[in-house]
Protein backbone atom coordinates (compact mmCIF):
# COMPACT_ATOMS: atom_id res chain seq x y z
CA UNK A 1 0.00 0.00 0.00
CA UNK A 2 1.35 3.29 -0.88
CA UNK A 3 0.76 6.85 1.05
CA UNK A 4 -1.10 8.21 -1.94
CA UNK A 5 -3.06 5.23 -2.92
CA UNK A 6 -3.28 1.66 -4.02
CA UNK A 7 0.06 0.67 -6.13
CA UNK A 8 -0.69 -1.16 -8.98
CA UNK A 9 1.32 -4.25 -10.28
CA UNK A 10 2.14 -1.89 -13.46
CA UNK A 11 3.96 0.89 -11.53
CA UNK A 12 1.14 2.80 -10.84
CA UNK A 13 -0.68 4.58 -8.29
CA UNK A 14 -4.47 4.15 -8.65
CA UNK A 15 -5.12 7.71 -6.55
CA UNK A 16 -2.59 9.27 -8.08
CA UNK A 17 -4.83 9.26 -11.37
CA UNK A 18 -8.16 9.00 -9.66
CA UNK A 19 -7.56 12.37 -8.22
CA UNK A 20 -5.35 13.82 -10.81
CA UNK A 21 -8.36 16.70 -11.93
CA UNK A 22 -8.82 17.94 -8.41
CA UNK A 23 -5.72 20.06 -9.14
CA UNK A 24 -7.80 22.02 -11.11
CA UNK A 25 -10.79 24.58 -11.06
CA UNK A 26 -12.72 23.86 -14.37
CA UNK A 27 -13.52 27.35 -14.51
CA UNK A 28 -10.26 29.16 -14.95
CA UNK A 29 -12.11 32.17 -13.60
CA UNK A 30 -12.16 30.92 -10.37
CA UNK A 31 -8.76 29.84 -10.30
CA UNK A 32 -6.82 31.75 -7.53
CA UNK A 33 -2.94 31.84 -6.48
CA UNK A 34 -3.43 29.30 -4.09
CA UNK A 35 -4.64 26.79 -6.50
CA UNK A 36 -1.22 27.44 -8.77
CA UNK A 37 0.69 27.37 -5.49
CA UNK A 38 -0.38 23.94 -4.81
CA UNK A 39 0.05 22.53 -7.73
CA UNK A 40 3.51 23.88 -7.73
CA UNK A 41 4.19 22.07 -4.34
CA UNK A 42 2.62 18.88 -5.93
CA UNK A 43 4.03 18.59 -9.06
CA UNK A 44 5.30 15.31 -8.74
CA UNK A 45 2.24 13.99 -7.48
CA UNK A 46 0.46 16.21 -10.34
CA UNK A 47 2.45 14.78 -13.10
CA UNK A 48 2.60 11.04 -11.61
CA UNK A 49 -1.06 11.61 -11.90
CA UNK A 50 -1.12 12.69 -15.60
CA UNK A 51 1.25 9.90 -17.05
CA UNK A 52 0.02 7.19 -14.83
CA UNK A 53 -3.43 7.31 -16.74
CA UNK A 54 -2.43 9.16 -19.85
CA UNK A 55 0.60 6.91 -21.16
CA UNK A 56 -0.94 4.47 -22.73
CA UNK A 57 -3.65 7.07 -24.59
CA UNK A 58 -0.19 8.52 -25.71
CA UNK A 59 1.33 5.38 -27.11
CA UNK A 60 -2.24 4.49 -28.66
CA UNK A 61 -3.36 7.69 -30.24
CA UNK A 62 0.08 9.13 -31.10
CA UNK A 63 3.39 7.21 -30.78
CA UNK A 64 6.49 6.34 -28.43
CA UNK A 65 7.33 9.43 -28.63
CA UNK A 66 5.11 12.26 -26.87
CA UNK A 67 6.15 15.45 -28.93
CA UNK A 68 4.81 17.35 -31.62
CA UNK A 69 6.92 18.16 -34.89
CA UNK A 70 7.27 20.19 -37.99
CA UNK A 71 5.44 19.19 -41.11
CA UNK A 72 6.69 18.87 -44.84
CA UNK A 73 4.13 17.89 -48.02
CA UNK A 74 3.34 14.85 -47.96
CA UNK A 75 5.82 13.74 -44.79
CA UNK A 76 4.60 10.98 -42.77
CA UNK A 77 3.75 11.48 -39.16
CA UNK A 78 6.35 9.30 -37.61
CA UNK A 79 9.15 10.29 -39.95
CA UNK A 80 8.36 13.64 -38.99
CA UNK A 81 8.59 13.04 -35.60
CA UNK A 82 11.99 11.16 -35.79
CA UNK A 83 13.10 14.11 -37.99
CA UNK A 84 12.45 16.32 -35.18
CA UNK A 85 14.09 14.31 -32.65
CA UNK A 86 17.35 14.41 -35.34
CA UNK A 87 17.00 17.97 -35.77
CA UNK A 88 17.83 18.78 -32.27
CA UNK A 89 20.29 16.19 -32.03
CA UNK A 90 22.25 18.06 -35.43
CA UNK A 91 21.99 21.18 -33.94
CA UNK A 92 23.79 19.84 -30.66
CA UNK A 93 26.08 18.20 -32.37
CA UNK A 94 26.08 14.79 -30.42
CA UNK A 95 28.48 12.17 -31.84
CA UNK A 96 29.30 8.70 -31.23
CA UNK A 97 30.69 8.00 -27.45
CA UNK A 98 29.02 10.67 -25.77
CA UNK A 99 27.47 10.24 -22.62
CA UNK A 100 24.37 12.21 -23.23
CA UNK A 101 20.85 12.50 -20.45
CA UNK A 102 17.25 12.50 -21.98
CA UNK A 103 15.07 14.60 -19.23
CA UNK A 104 11.67 13.43 -18.80
CA UNK A 105 12.18 10.82 -21.57
CA UNK A 106 8.93 9.42 -21.50
CA UNK A 107 8.89 5.85 -22.54
CA UNK A 108 12.20 6.05 -24.54
CA UNK A 109 11.17 6.68 -28.16
CA UNK A 110 13.38 10.01 -28.90
CA UNK A 111 16.41 8.10 -26.76
CA UNK A 112 16.29 5.02 -28.95
CA UNK A 113 16.39 7.10 -31.91
CA UNK A 114 18.78 9.89 -31.11
CA UNK A 115 20.86 6.92 -29.55
CA UNK A 116 20.96 5.30 -33.53
CA UNK A 117 21.32 8.20 -35.12
CA UNK A 118 24.40 9.75 -33.56
CA UNK A 119 25.68 6.37 -31.65
CA UNK A 120 25.72 8.63 -28.54
CA UNK A 121 25.26 6.51 -25.16
CA UNK A 122 21.65 7.67 -24.25
CA UNK A 123 20.85 7.43 -20.19
CA UNK A 124 16.78 8.01 -19.58
CA UNK A 125 15.47 10.07 -16.79
CA UNK A 126 11.61 9.34 -15.63
CA UNK A 127 10.36 9.73 -12.39
CA UNK A 128 7.60 7.48 -13.15
CA UNK A 129 7.09 4.11 -12.75
CA UNK A 130 5.02 2.74 -15.60
CA UNK A 131 6.97 4.62 -18.06
CA UNK A 132 10.14 3.23 -16.85
CA UNK A 133 8.82 0.26 -17.13
CA UNK A 134 7.89 0.10 -20.42
CA UNK A 135 10.81 2.22 -21.76
CA UNK A 136 12.60 -0.62 -21.03
CA UNK A 137 10.91 -3.28 -22.15
CA UNK A 138 11.06 -1.61 -26.09
CA UNK A 139 14.46 -1.02 -25.97
CA UNK A 140 14.84 -4.59 -25.27
CA UNK A 141 12.97 -5.31 -27.93
CA UNK A 142 14.71 -2.75 -30.40
CA UNK A 143 18.19 -4.54 -28.87
CA UNK A 144 19.41 -1.20 -27.81
CA UNK A 145 19.67 -1.93 -23.85
CA UNK A 146 23.40 -1.51 -23.81
CA UNK A 147 23.49 1.89 -25.56
CA UNK A 148 20.11 3.35 -23.93
CA UNK A 149 19.40 2.91 -20.35
CA UNK A 150 16.86 3.84 -18.02
CA UNK A 151 17.02 5.49 -14.30
CA UNK A 152 14.05 6.71 -12.10
CA UNK A 153 14.78 10.20 -10.53
CA UNK A 154 13.49 13.67 -9.75
CA UNK A 155 14.86 16.25 -12.46
CA UNK A 156 14.70 19.02 -9.50
CA UNK A 157 17.00 16.86 -8.09
CA UNK A 158 19.58 15.81 -10.82
CA UNK A 159 23.13 16.55 -8.81
CA UNK A 160 22.42 14.68 -6.18
CA UNK A 161 21.87 11.38 -8.21
CA UNK A 162 24.56 11.95 -10.99
CA UNK A 163 27.12 14.40 -9.58
CA UNK A 164 28.90 17.22 -11.07
CA UNK A 165 30.10 17.24 -14.90
CA UNK A 166 28.82 13.90 -15.79
CA UNK A 167 27.31 14.53 -18.92
CA UNK A 168 28.84 15.49 -22.08
CA UNK A 169 25.46 16.86 -23.21
CA UNK A 170 22.08 16.83 -21.38
CA UNK A 171 18.59 17.39 -23.80
CA UNK A 172 14.59 17.95 -22.64
CA UNK A 173 12.06 17.75 -25.19
CA UNK A 174 8.97 18.89 -24.11
CA UNK A 175 9.63 17.67 -20.47
CA UNK A 176 10.92 20.70 -18.67
CA UNK A 177 7.67 22.69 -18.82
CA UNK A 178 6.31 20.10 -16.19
CA UNK A 179 9.17 21.74 -13.43
CA UNK A 180 7.84 23.64 -10.70
CA UNK A 181 10.69 26.49 -12.05
CA UNK A 182 12.81 26.68 -15.06
CA UNK A 183 15.46 27.89 -13.09
CA UNK A 184 15.32 25.20 -10.89
CA UNK A 185 15.54 22.04 -13.38
CA UNK A 186 17.67 24.00 -15.70
CA UNK A 187 20.21 25.06 -12.98
CA UNK A 188 20.22 21.23 -12.26
CA UNK A 189 20.96 20.39 -15.71
CA UNK A 190 24.01 22.97 -15.58
CA UNK A 191 25.36 20.89 -12.63
CA UNK A 192 25.71 17.63 -14.40
CA UNK A 193 27.19 18.78 -17.25
CA UNK A 194 30.79 18.92 -17.95
CA UNK A 195 32.68 22.53 -18.64
CA UNK A 196 31.95 22.85 -22.24
CA UNK A 197 28.78 20.95 -22.55
CA UNK A 198 25.37 21.16 -24.79
CA UNK A 199 21.95 21.81 -23.40
CA UNK A 200 19.55 20.93 -26.12
CA UNK A 201 15.33 21.75 -25.15
CA UNK A 202 12.35 22.04 -27.51
CA UNK A 203 10.04 23.99 -24.77
CA UNK A 204 6.61 24.85 -24.20
CA UNK A 205 6.01 27.99 -23.84
CA UNK A 206 3.00 31.13 -24.28
CA UNK A 207 4.51 32.99 -26.99
CA UNK A 208 5.43 36.89 -26.35
CA UNK A 209 1.70 37.56 -28.42
CA UNK A 210 0.12 36.04 -24.88
CA UNK A 211 -1.20 38.18 -22.72
CA UNK A 212 -2.66 37.19 -19.01
CA UNK A 213 -4.84 40.24 -18.93
CA UNK A 214 -6.77 38.98 -21.50
CA UNK A 215 -9.53 36.46 -20.14
CA UNK A 216 -9.27 34.40 -23.60
CA UNK A 217 -5.54 33.94 -23.07
CA UNK A 218 -5.40 33.00 -19.74
CA UNK A 219 -8.19 30.41 -20.12
CA UNK A 220 -5.96 28.97 -22.59
CA UNK A 221 -3.42 28.83 -20.89
CA UNK A 222 -5.50 26.95 -17.54
CA UNK A 223 -6.80 24.39 -20.55
CA UNK A 224 -3.29 23.91 -21.59
CA UNK A 225 -2.14 22.84 -18.04
CA UNK A 226 -5.63 20.99 -17.11
CA UNK A 227 -5.07 19.29 -20.20
CA UNK A 228 -1.42 18.26 -20.19
CA UNK A 229 -0.10 17.71 -16.52
CA UNK A 230 1.19 20.88 -16.39
CA UNK A 231 1.35 23.02 -12.69
CA UNK A 232 2.20 26.29 -14.53
CA UNK A 233 2.16 27.74 -18.16
CA UNK A 234 4.83 30.29 -19.11
CA UNK A 235 5.60 32.87 -21.46
CA UNK A 236 8.75 32.26 -23.81
CA UNK A 237 10.74 35.37 -22.76
CA UNK A 238 10.80 33.19 -18.97
CA UNK A 239 12.45 30.48 -20.46
CA UNK A 240 15.40 32.61 -22.09
CA UNK A 241 16.18 34.17 -18.95
CA UNK A 242 15.81 31.69 -16.98
CA UNK A 243 19.12 29.41 -19.06
CA UNK A 244 21.01 32.69 -18.54
CA UNK A 245 20.60 33.00 -14.94
CA UNK A 246 21.80 29.77 -14.08
CA UNK A 247 24.84 30.50 -16.52
CA UNK A 248 24.34 29.25 -19.81
CA UNK A 249 25.42 30.66 -22.92
CA UNK A 250 22.99 30.80 -25.69
CA UNK A 251 24.22 29.88 -28.66
CA UNK A 252 21.02 29.60 -30.64
CA UNK A 253 17.24 30.20 -30.02
CA UNK A 254 14.11 30.29 -31.89
CA UNK A 255 10.35 28.89 -31.92
CA UNK A 256 9.89 26.49 -34.86
CA UNK A 257 6.48 27.03 -34.94
CA UNK A 258 6.74 30.89 -35.77
CA UNK A 259 8.34 29.22 -38.95
CA UNK A 260 5.57 29.82 -42.37
CA UNK A 261 5.26 25.91 -42.49
CA UNK A 262 1.95 25.01 -45.44
CA UNK A 263 1.23 22.11 -42.78
CA UNK A 264 1.26 23.14 -38.83
CA UNK A 265 2.57 21.28 -36.23
CA UNK A 266 -1.06 20.76 -34.50
CA UNK A 267 -3.09 19.68 -37.54
CA UNK A 268 -3.14 15.78 -36.34
CA UNK A 269 -4.97 17.29 -33.34
CA UNK A 270 -7.43 18.81 -35.28
CA UNK A 271 -9.16 15.48 -36.31
CA UNK A 272 -9.85 16.15 -40.13
CA UNK A 273 -8.86 13.11 -42.32
CA UNK A 274 -8.90 14.92 -45.12
CA UNK A 275 -5.63 16.66 -44.11
CA UNK A 276 -4.02 13.22 -43.46
CA UNK A 277 -0.21 13.27 -45.42
CA UNK A 278 -0.19 9.73 -45.90
CA UNK A 279 -2.64 6.81 -46.06
CA UNK A 280 -1.19 5.30 -42.64
CA UNK A 281 -1.59 8.83 -41.11
CA UNK A 282 -5.65 8.51 -41.64
CA UNK A 283 -5.94 6.00 -38.29
CA UNK A 284 -4.00 9.00 -36.38
CA UNK A 285 -5.66 11.48 -37.60
CA UNK A 286 -8.97 9.90 -36.99
CA UNK A 287 -8.20 9.37 -33.69
CA UNK A 288 -8.66 12.65 -32.58
CA UNK A 289 -11.80 13.12 -35.22
CA UNK A 290 -15.17 13.39 -33.50
CA UNK A 291 -16.14 9.47 -34.41
CA UNK A 292 -12.58 8.60 -33.28
CA UNK A 293 -12.61 10.12 -29.93
CA UNK A 294 -16.19 8.54 -29.71
CA UNK A 295 -14.99 5.43 -30.09
CA UNK A 296 -11.79 5.56 -28.28
CA UNK A 297 -13.33 6.85 -25.04
CA UNK A 298 -16.50 4.52 -24.61
CA UNK A 299 -14.00 1.93 -25.17
CA UNK A 300 -11.88 3.58 -21.89
CA UNK A 301 -15.03 3.67 -19.97
CA UNK A 302 -15.29 0.22 -20.28
CA UNK A 303 -12.27 -0.62 -19.65
CA UNK A 304 -11.91 1.28 -16.55
CA UNK A 305 -15.54 -0.13 -15.44
CA UNK A 306 -14.24 -3.68 -15.89
CA UNK A 307 -11.12 -2.62 -13.80
CA UNK A 308 -8.76 -3.25 -16.69
CA UNK A 309 -7.20 0.45 -16.26
CA UNK A 310 -7.28 2.65 -12.63
CA UNK A 311 -9.82 4.72 -11.95
CA UNK A 312 -10.02 7.78 -12.72
CA UNK A 313 -8.30 7.16 -16.67
CA UNK A 314 -11.37 7.70 -18.49
CA UNK A 315 -11.00 11.38 -16.99
CA UNK A 316 -7.43 12.07 -17.27
CA UNK A 317 -9.09 11.03 -21.35
CA UNK A 318 -11.49 13.36 -20.96
CA UNK A 319 -9.00 16.38 -20.14
CA UNK A 320 -6.78 14.93 -23.53
CA UNK A 321 -10.09 16.47 -25.49
CA UNK A 322 -9.52 19.84 -23.55
CA UNK A 323 -5.74 19.63 -24.10
CA UNK A 324 -6.24 19.09 -28.27
CA UNK A 325 -8.90 22.09 -28.66
CA UNK A 326 -6.79 24.56 -26.35
CA UNK A 327 -3.61 23.65 -28.67
CA UNK A 328 -4.69 23.98 -31.53
CA UNK A 329 -6.72 27.22 -30.54
CA UNK A 330 -3.62 28.19 -29.09
CA UNK A 331 -1.60 27.22 -32.06
CA UNK A 332 -3.85 29.13 -34.60
CA UNK A 333 -3.72 32.01 -32.60
CA UNK A 334 0.45 32.19 -32.37
CA UNK A 335 -0.38 32.36 -28.53
CA UNK A 336 1.85 28.96 -27.19
CA UNK A 337 4.58 26.79 -29.03
CA UNK A 338 5.62 23.50 -28.05
CA UNK A 339 9.08 23.90 -29.99
CA UNK A 340 10.96 27.13 -28.21
CA UNK A 341 13.70 25.51 -29.77
CA UNK A 342 17.06 26.60 -27.50
CA UNK A 343 20.69 24.94 -27.84
CA UNK A 344 22.71 26.41 -24.82
CA UNK A 345 26.30 25.65 -23.54
CA UNK A 346 27.77 25.42 -20.56
CA UNK A 347 30.78 27.75 -20.10
CA UNK A 348 34.65 25.99 -19.89
CA UNK A 349 35.54 28.48 -16.68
Amino acid sequence: MSSTGVQLNDGRVESRVENYTKFWKKDPTKEEDADNSKRLDSYTEVVNGYYDGATELYEYGWSQSFHFSRFYKGEAFLASLARHEHYLAAQMNLRPGMRVLDVGCGVGGPAREIAQFTDAQVIGLNNNDFQIQRARKYTQKAGLENQVTFVKGDFMKLSEQFGEGYFDAVYAIEATVHAPTWEGVYGEIFKVLKPGGIFGVYEWCMTDIWDPTIPEHKAIAHQIELGNGIPEMRPLSMAREALKTVGFQIEHEEDLAARPDPIPWYYPLEGDIRKAQTFWDYITVWRMSWSGILVSHTVLRMMEFIGLVPKGTFDVGESLKVAADSLVRSGQQKLFTPMYLVVSRKPTN
